[in-house]
Parts: C-alpha cells; sequence; structure tokens
C-alpha cells in the first residue's frame, strides 16, 4: 500500500504528460464519479478488508443532495501482480432509506516494476451488478503513477460499458487524478481531480498509514470535492479507510 519512496527527481515532462492526459478531451461518464484514485502496486500476500463512502451535497439537485454510497470490500493479492476483491454496495438517499444496491467484483493487474519505467502501470477491472434491477456495468480502468522528489502524480482514465434490459446500452469514460506530497507516513496532503458527465470536480485530500504489530497496518483516506460546474455536485465529502494484514 505504501510504495517504495524514489528520492530522485524525475524531469519535468512526466508532470506534463499527467497535465495534458487530463487536459484531452473525451466522453464523459454518469453516474458517481467521485471515489478513489488507485495506484497501479499490488503488495504479495496482502488481506485488506475496506470500507468506502461518499456522501453529497447539492442545493439544486434533490437527487444527489444527502445522497450516500458505501462500499464494504474484502480483498487479498492473488500473486505478486494480481489483486482481487469484491464489494457490497449500499445507498442512502434523501429520504433516509438504506438499501443494498449491488454487489461488484474487482481485479487489478500490475504491469510494470515500480522504478522500472519513467512511470508506473496497471489496470483495473471491475464488474458491477445492480441488485433489484437487470443493469451491468464493466470498467477497464488504465492505472499510471510518477514520482518526482516527494511529489507523486497518479491518473486513472477509464473505460466504461453499461448494459440490461432496464438501461440503455452505452460506452463512457471517466477520469480521475491526484497529486500528494510525501511529508510522512502518518499523513500527506493531496489534490485530487474529477471528471465524468455532470461532475468536474477539485478539493482537498489527506491520507496516511499506521503501522501496528504483526504486519498489520491501518490505511485511511478523507476528501472533500467541490464542483466546478453547475451540474456538479456542489460537496462531496469522501471518506476511506482500509484494514490490511500479511
Amino acid at each position: 500500500m505504501y510504495p517504495k519512496l524514489d528520492e530522485s527527481v524525475l524531469n519535468c515532462r512526466s508532470a506534463a504528460a499527467l497535465l495534458l492526459l487530463g487536459c484531452t478531451p473525451f466522453a464523459l461518464a454518469d453516474g458517481v464519479v467521485v471515489d478513489k484514485v488507485y495506484d497501479p502496486y499490488v503488495q504479495p500476500l496482502e488481506t485488506e478488508i475496506e470500507w468506502r463512502a461518499v456522501g453529497m451535497r447539492d442545493d439544486e439537485d434533490d437527487s444527489l443532495d444527502s445522497l450516500q454510497l458505501h462500499r464494504l470490500g474484502l480483498g487479498r493479492s492473488l500473486s505478486d501482480r494480481w489483486f482481487g476483491e469484491v464489494y457490497l454496495i449500499g445507498e442512502r438517499n434523501e429520504d433516509e432509506s438504506f438499501r443494498l444496491q449491488g454487489v461488484e467484483l474487482e481485479a487489478k493487474w500490475q504491469l510494470t516494476e515500480q522504478g522500472e519505467y519513467a512511470a508506473d502501470w496497471g489496470l483495473l477491472f471491475e464488474l458491477e451488478k445492480e441488485r433489484d434491477r437487470d443493469e451491468w456495468e464493466a470498467a477497464t480502468t488504465l492505472l499510471v503513477a510518477r514520482e518526482w522528489g516527494r511529489w507523486v502524480g497518479t491518473a486513472n482514465l477509464a473505460a466504461i460499458y453499461e448494459w440490461g434490459d432496464d438501461i440503455d446500452n452505452e460506452l463512457e469514460s471517466q477520469l480521475r487524478m491526484q497529486t500528494r506530497y510525501r511529508l510522512s507516513e502518518a499523513f500527506e496532503p493531496a489534490v485530487e481531480l474529477y471528471a465524468g458527465q455532470d461532475t468536474l470536480g477539485i478539493g482537498p485530500v489527506a491520507r496516511g498509514l499506521q503501522r501496528l504489530s504483526g504486519a498489520r497496518q491501518f490505511y485511511w483516506e478523507l476528501g472533500l470535492i467541490l464542483g466546478v460546474t453547475d451540474e456538479s455536485p456542489d460537496q462531496t465529502l469522501r471518506l476511506l479507510v482500509e484494514y490490511e494484514f500479511y
């Protein structure tokens, strides 16, 4: 979860490449975009229990105001390059009712060794099924990370396909980006950017890692993403906690 720090200062073309990726025009995905920026790394022998929560506020859209999404996952590394996880997805809407929305299977493939090339690469595969409706979603996401000194830039670019009897078949895409400063394991400040249909947001994030005895550790992230456009949710608060052991 906390990859080895490379102290060498990398050339400016790498940072520019990530910036250009963020500025590239593309069709944007609908649905909730703010969630998690994935790194491309797999830690051998790791098992994790993960909870993610996203809550939104929007004064002009009642369907988004007070909407909450929760993911509870159990994951394990399958090898030194593959990591698999299964999630239960819950939703709490404006009438304060909570329901199990669906299930999701996820697999991450680390393509390159850390530091082998100018950037580190991976792929993420996701398959989600709605519980009460014939609605499916499959996604393939390109993961890229680059370090320069104590700064780390990460980008996720996803192609998403939705199908089923209850929805129109659609092919979409989505972008998530993070730039963070490695102040210490216990606390790292960051800025994240999210782009998707009806969502363009940016905001501060904090994350940290607390090592425990017996090859165990606790990891957390907390962020507040502010909408840039009128169509974006005004505020999105995201929280992630993981308990990891080996």
